[in-house]
């Protein structure tokens, strides 16, 4: 119960910390690796509280897939820092706002679920033999997919495909610049007056 709690204020400490890196940095690449690390921290949360499917999807989905693809976007833009000076005091108010809306909804969580008091509870022991013989929650989505949504879930990886196949042709760009190597031109060639020897004089 000690190494969950240590653990799971370390995984909100760190995500905190990097969530206000995303924000505060002026380099955007360096931000999007800090949004990584805020999905990282965010699953091993998750992980912690039981939901291993979220957990797991959000390293397949967000860190794998969208905050990857933000960080070679990034890259790719070559984005340059802006040199304007921005009056950090107009943002006050913005941020305020979203301080207390934010702060509102942790509040209203920390009572939901009762995280402190949870705290100084006495641990509860429990038999992983008996836990062996229940399903896991990606045993039993894994069984709603492939089963009854079986149909939809071919469907959607099927339109993922088009348009990752739209894309690639949209983005092929025919040069005629290029120079290209014409076999044919090269096999009906002479041979004779290819090489051409010169004497030097000694």
């Amino acid at each position: 119960m000690i190494i969950e709690i240590f653990l799971f204020s370390m995984f909100s400490l760190f995500a905190l910390v990097s969530s206000l890196m995303v924000i505060t940095l002026k380099n955007a690449v360096h931000s999007v690796l800090f949004l990584i690390l805020v999905f990282c921290n965010v699953a091993g949360l998750l992980l912690l509280l039981g939901a291993e499917f979220l957990s797991f999807m959000l390293l397949i989905v967000y860190v794998g897939a969208i905050a990857v693809l933000f960080l070679f976007v990034v890259m790719m833009l070559n984005i340059k820092i802006d040199l304007l000076d921005l009056n950090s005091v107009s943002l006050i108010p913005l941020g305020l706002i979203i301080f207390i809306s934010l702060f509102y909804q942790f509040n209203l969580t920390i009572k939901q679920f009762y995280i402190y008091k949870s705290i100084y509870q006495q641990p509860v022991v429990i038999s992983w033999l008996a836990e062996e013989k229940f399903l896991s929650n990606i045993k039993v989505i894994g069984r709603v997919l492939y089963t009854d949504y079986s149909l939809l879930f071919l469907l959607s990886s099927l339109i993922l495909l088009v348009a990752m196949i739209g894309v690639i042709v949209l983005t092929m760009h025919q040069r005629t610049d290029v120079k290209k190597q014409q076999i044919e031109k090269q096999l009906i060639r002479n041979s004779k007056g290819v090489i051409k020897f010169i004497r030097l004089r000694r």
